[in-house]
């Protein structure tokens, strides 16, 4: 009887290069995590992503450090995390800007369902519909009606050409078959100023920026660009009430370089799951107005599905370029 081939057994070096990629993903983190965020420091985003950070830690045991890289509509930042290595040292934290990136910069090859590995939803952020308390204004059908009446005459205001709030607004005007002159801000933070100070009619922005404007008496909310009421605001009406079809979603999202390993992904998006439950995490949100998902991969990548052709519809027909 023949003896059984002996196999062949490979060298140790070898079998160590093989083994070291299994034990990173195990040990993942094993160094300071950067997040991304590719708008600048300050905002309704920002402030989600340091909310994100500090448990991330606690639980992960790396620091989680935030990394705002604005400009381009959000394409610099985008384009930083496509290119690094999937390896978990870099994440994007981002908005429902990321679905209008493909349409906005077609040749720069970021399509996010493509480029990018999809970790999970973070939070629903409502845009809310907004004008100055004196405006003459007290509602969405008021302010349509104004807008029919003087076609091209009423302006709404955005945080940049391209932006998600910039989006919502061409989106209200195609739906509603209104002509509005938009009017471009460096940041939704300056748009709103000029709103209060009277330089435009309204702007479409989150209830993050908005609500504490609301609240303090200096700008009146008209309505939210959900499909429904916001539960935190019912006595604000969607748009859809009156503009039927019209939604515009927001959301916050993390996302990795394509190619990222599936236990660094597993582990990131059931760490980031069970935070949905933290009391002051749900509570800071929902001062807001906002809503924690922390859903995981799939939702994130079918609402990307569904939102990057809606956006480049939206693009093409309201003849937006990118700037």
């Amino acid at each position: 009887m023949r003896p059984a081939p002996r196999r062949r057994l490979l060298p140790l070096p070898a079998l160590l290069l093989l083994a070291g990629p299994a034990r990173a993903e195990e040990a993942w983190p094993n160094r300071p995590v950067r997040i991304v965020i590719p708008f600048g420091a300050g905002g309704p985003i920002d402030a989600v992503g340091r909310l994100l950070a500090e448990p991330l830690r606690e639980r992960l045991g790396q620091p989680f450090l935030i990394d705002n890289r604005p400009g381009a509509g959000g394409s610099i930042g985008i384009r930083a995390v496509v290119q690094a290595p999937p390896d978990g040292a870099m994440l994007l934290l981002t908005s429902a800007s990321l679905a209008s990136v493909p349409a906005l910069y077609p040749d720069q090859g970021l399509d996010p369902r493509e480029a990018l590995t999809p970790v999970s939803l973070v939070a629903d952020i409502p845009t809310a519909l907004v004008v100055r308390s004196e405006a003459p204004w007290r509602s969405v059908p008021a302010l349509v009606a104004a807008a029919r009446a003087q076609p091209g005459r009423l302006t709404y205001g955005s945080g940049g050409v391209g932006s998600s709030n910039h989006l919502a607004g061409a989106l209200f005007a195609s739906v509603a078959g209104l002509r509005l002159e938009h009017v471009s801000y460096r940041g939704a933070a300056p748009a709103m100023v000029a709103l209060l100070g009277g330089e435009i009619d309204m702007v479409f922005a989150s209830t993050v920026e908005t609500l504490p404007h609301v609240q303090a008496g200096r700008a009146r909310l008209l309505g939210v660009t959900t499909a429904q009421r916001v539960p935190s605001l019912p006595e604000t009406p969607a748009i859809a009430e009156t503009v039927p079809g019209y939604v515009a979603l927001n959301w916050y999202a993390m996302a990795a370089p394509h190619g990222l390993p599936a236990p660094i992904l597993d582990r990131l998006s059931a760490t980031l799951a069970a935070l949905r439950d933290l009391p002051e995490l749900q509570a800071r949100f929902a001062a807001a107005g906002t809503t924690p998902r922390l859903t995981g991969p799939a939702a994130l990548a079918r609402l990307l599905e569904a939102e990057v052709p809606t956006w480049q519809r939206v693009v093409t027909q309201a003849g937006i370029r990118a700037m």
